[in-house]
């Protein structure tokens, strides 16, 4: 039930990732302002998430959970009313916030029900319906820009996210019992503590990598695809989703029985490859192979790192965990908008891709030269020192 309902939370909030860039550009923003769309986002997800991880530490699950729903859904409403660039970004900026709030709360009440030896596979079904929805939305967003507007986008993330509310309110949520004999008296807030999980900050890190190169995907494919007049850029969406759900069985259970060292060197690698074929590609044919390759790598690459995160910490800190690892996404997707925005200026998009598919090299590297103690995944009853 909980990878249902976060499929419609993902297919909600996505649909807007690609289809906003245009948007915000329909109305005369500059590439700094539509980079800005992806940065203010990201910034309010990242200031939030300490906050809800110090929440987590003694909070029931299930009110913080449709609090994060409702707030999403009002915050999608709100999208057609204004079209002043600067409230758009204003709007984004809190948008940011409650989306921070609401993937670390549903992160952690799935990770809840998952125990240490199964999280590879666990978080891999999970991450499934993120994947899904990161993927399968952005294409349908596509194509209902191209053909209608901006508005029926609106109503139709209004309508999933209307459903997500009511999945999420059907379930049943488990609250470990450590966590349920903790007071708020009992937990000092610190905003280092409640951002940093340090047991898993070196796969957060790694994460950041990966999604720094991911940026620049989720803020220009669009415009990238009007330039090159390719009208069927949701292919590569599509044939995302279609990859990544093939693969994440088995990309889950290889995490399980060998680590994450060679699942996460592989998975970049191909990313790598695909990033460069999307560059080059002039009709829906490279568009399709980069999407084979990219749903094959990318799609398996950020659950593996999420279970890396929250396999290296205890069930207590996973609230902190999971929220240092989306932040650690939306930290690299907001400044890969920043930086990738100035440099659109000077640069074509298809050589930003190009740049930008450096960063999963550096992903390997730093995967290649960890130490052995960042692969070792604690048992049930263990804690991090």
């Amino acid at each position: 039930m909980i990878v249902i309902a976060n499929l419609f939370v993902f297919m909600s909030f996505q649909m807007l990732i690609p289809t906003l860039p245009p948007y915000v550009k329909s109305l005369g923003a500059s590439g700094f302002e539509i980079g800005l769309i992806t940065t203010m986002f990201s910034l309010g997800a990242v200031v939030i998430r300490p906050y809800i991880g110090y929440l987590l530490e003694f909070s029931g699950r299930r009110n913080l959970v449709l609090i994060g729903a409702a707030a999403l859904l009002f915050m999608t409403i709100l999208y057609p009313l204004t079209q002043v660039v600067f409230l758009l970004l204003l709007l984004r900026l809190f948008h940011g916030i409650m989306w921070g709030w609401s993937t670390t709360v549903n992160g952690t009440a799935a990770v809840d029900v998952v125990p240490n030896s199964r999280i590879g596979e666990g978080m891999g079904y999970f991450g499934l319906a993120i994947t899904i929805g990161m993927i399968m939305a952005p294409s349908l967003g596509i194509y209902i820009y191209q053909h209608y507007n901006f508005s029926i986008i609106i109503v139709i993330s209004a309508i999933l996210g209307g459903i997500a509310f009511l999945l999420l309110a059907l379930i049943k949520y488990e609250t470990p019992e450590s966590v349920k004999s903790m007071n708020r008296s009992d937990v000092r807030f610190n905003f280092l503590g409640s951002l940093i999980e340090k047991s898993s900050l070196y796969p957060a890190f790694v994460t950041l990598m990966a999604t720094f190169g991911y940026g620049t995907i989720v803020t220009f494919i669009v415009i990238f695809a009007e330039e090159r007049q390719i009208e069927q850029i949701f292919l590569f969406y599509l044939i995302n989703a279609i990859m990544a759900t093939l693969i994440r069985p088995i990309t889950g259970k290889w995490f399980d029985r060998k680590g994450p060292k060679g699942l996460v060197i592989l998975c970049a690698s191909l990313t790598f490859i695909a990033m460069w074929i999307l560059s080059l590609s002039l009709s829906w044919v490279g568009i399709v192979l980069a999407g084979i390759l990219f749903g094959a790598g990318y799609g398996s690459l950020i659950p593996a790192l999420q279970a890396w995160v929250l396999a290296k910490t205890s069930k207590m800190r996973r609230g902190v965990a999971n929220g240092m690892f989306y932040s650690a996404i939306d930290l690299g997707i907001g400044l890969s908008g920043l930086v990738f925005g100035v440099l659109a200026k000077f640069i074509d998009i298809s050589h930003l891709f190009q740049i930008s598919s450096f960063f999963f090299l550096f992903v390997i590297y730093f995967t290649l030269t960890a130490d052995k103690e960042n692969f070792i995944v604690l048992k049930e009853s263990q804690s991090p020192n």
